[in-house]
């Protein structure tokens, strides 16, 4: 064997030695977190509930100004933007009646 092949197999090695360590660095599995039994309180419940309260409003009241709000900021939510913490609006005083779901007769 003279030290030209010497030279290429140490070089093949070193490759194999690269080319192992990249796959064991890209299959790395992350380390688990520890999970608290406590569940995550989030400002998305506030922004559910009021997306509930206007869905049930009916097509009579869709216009309301909060109501829209509430929408845009569920868009924004959808779309990757932090939903901002909306204050809860009183339900309205009258409840939408059964005529009204029916088709308003």
């Amino acid at each position: 064997m003279d030290r030209s092949d010497f030279w290429r197999a140490i070089a093949m090695v070193a490759l194999l030695a690269v080319f192992m360590a990249t796959l064991s660095y890209i299959h790395r599995r992350p380390v688990p977190r520890a999970m608290s039994d406590a569940p995550a309180v989030s400002v998305s419940d506030d922004l559910s509930a009021e997306l509930r309260r206007c869905r049930a409003l009916g097509p009579e009241d869709a216009e309301d100004p909060h109501c829209r709000a509430v929408w845009e900021e569920n868009r924004a939510r959808f779309f990757g933007r932090p939903a901002r913490p909306l204050l809860p609006q009183a339900a309205p005083a009258t409840p939408p009646t059964a005529n009204a779901k029916e088709g308003g007769e």
